[in-house]
């Protein structure tokens, strides 16, 4: 049986790429690449994917239709987690991200997670508030692979 954590160690070479797809709204699916990382879930504590998006179409589906599918690869080895997003940003308030300051280290916190570094954390902050970007949190549903 694949984990979460199996999944997510497929794509740890590629700093957690992975294929993140959404549902548009005439059922059809939206797919595009993203990092992805493991991270404990602020609230609860429970480990959770995460990634961050801007723009309209990914957030507008999630907010509309938040199940999707994060599938992760490494050659021909392969794994799916399927969930529900929760979305925490500017535009998207959850009650326990009550400061502006948690969502600059939450922002953080999942781009380390999935592998990334910065020389300057002050321009990527500027960055991601500029560009409102949002966290989506991905709680699994369901963890399936091909090994």
């Amino acid at each position: 049986m694949t984990t979460l954590r199996d999944a997510v160690a497929l794509a740890e070479a590629e700093s957690g790429l992975a294929v993140v797809s959404t549902v548009r709204a005439d059922g059809t699916v939206q797919a595009s690449l993203v990092n992805v990382g493991l991270l404990a879930h602020p609230a609860s504590g429970e480990q959770v994917l995460g990634f961050t998006t801007y723009g309209k179409v990914k957030l507008a589906n999630l907010r509309a239709r938040p199940q999707l599918a994060v599938t992760f690869r490494n050659g021909w080895q392969w794994a799916t987690v399927e969930g529900r997003a929760e979305l925490a940003g500017p535009d998207d308030t959850q009650p326990w991200l009550t400061a502006d300051d948690q969502l600059r280290l939450l922002l953080r916190e999942v781009f380390t997670a999935a592998g990334g570094t910065h020389d300057d954390w002050d321009t990527y902050d500027r960055v991601m508030a500029r560009e409102r970007r949002a966290v989506v949190l991905v709680a699994p549903t369901r963890v399936y692979s091909n090994g």
